[in-house]
């Protein structure tokens, strides 16, 4: 038979993640691009937003857009043409 001590933190435990879990289980969204125009073209989990904008550019210049928004909040970036 397991003692009393043990039986309450066994309970306050299961407790704790009962109330955690909905508090940390907010759905995320990525944060929209600044001003008008943006087409969403892709995400890829690039180390910075330098090297992602760098990186795409040339895509967007392949499919007549001039300017590339990567959106660094997550590690798999979404980035936009405009």
């Amino acid at each position: 038979m397991k003692s009393w001590r043990s039986r309450i933190s066994v309970g306050l435990a299961i407790g704790a993640a009962v109330i955690a879990v909905p508090l940390t289980a907010t759905t995320a969204f990525a944060a929209p691009p600044p001003g008008d125009g943006w087409v969403p073209a892709g995400a890829f989990p690039y180390n910075s937003k330098a090297e992602c904008e760098a990186y795409e550019i040339g895509g967007a210049r392949q499919n007549g857009y001039h300017e590339v928004w990567c959106d660094d909040s997550k590690h798999i970036m979404p980035y936009y043409y405009r």
